[in-house]
C-alpha cells in the first residue's frame, strides 16, 4: 500500500486523469465559495456548487439540474429549498404541465451568478500568468474539444 507522499512523488504520467482534472476542480469550487461568502453571500456552501454549477438553474426543472449534477432529485430538491430559502431561487409551476416546475433565480441568485462569473475570470488569469498565454490557451482549447466530444457525455 502506498504511503500519501509516495503518492504525491508519483510521476505526471503516472498520474489517472480523473484525479488531475478533480483537483483543480475542486480548487476552484472552494475558491468560489469563499470568495462568495467574502462578498455577503456568506449562506452558500460547496453543496451549493451542484445547482449553482454551468449553466446554472435559471429556466431548469429540478429534474434536469439533478441530472447535471450526477444527484438524485430528492437531493437536488433539498438543495433547491436551501437556496429558495435563502432568496436565490423561486420555484414555480409551468402552466399547463401539471406538476412540473421550473426554477428561476432572483436578483439575489443573479447577483451570485455574475459574482462567480468575475471570480472564474481572475482564476483565468491567474491560471494564465502561471502557464504563460500559449500553454493557457492550449489547455482551454484540449478541454473544449474533451468538452464537445462523446468523452464527456
Amino acid at each position: 500500500m502506498a504511503t500519501s507522499t509516495e503518492v504525491l512523488q508519483t510521476r505526471t504520467e503516472d498520474l489517472l486523469i480523473g484525479a488531475l482534472l478533480r483537483v483543480p476542480a475542486q480548487a476552484i469550487q472552494r475558491r468560489l465559495i469563499k470568495e462568495l461568502n467574502a462578498a455577503g453571500f456568506d449562506e452558500l456552501r460547496l453543496p451549493h456548487m451542484a445547482v449553482l454549477q454551468f449553466p446554472g438553474p435559471d429556466g431548469a426543472r429540478p429534474g434536469t439540474i439533478a441530472e447535471r449534477a450526477g444527484m438524485s432529485k430528492q437531493a437536488i430538491n433539498q438543495l433547491l429549498s436551501s437556496l429558495e430559502g435563502y432568496g436565490y431561487l423561486m420555484r414555480s409551476d409551468i402552466p399547463g404541465e401539471g406538476s412540473a416546475r421550473v426554477v428561476r433565480s432572483t436578483e439575489r441568485g443573479h447577483a451570485a451568478f455574475w459574482k462567480m462569473v468575475d471570480i472564474l475570470r481572475d482564476i483565468e488569469e491567474e491560471w494564465r500568468a502561471e502557464l504563460g498565454p500559449e500553454r493557457f490557451a492550449q489547455l482551454k482549447a484540449l478541454l473544449f474539444v474533451v468538452w464537445d466530444s462523446p468523452l464527456a457525455r
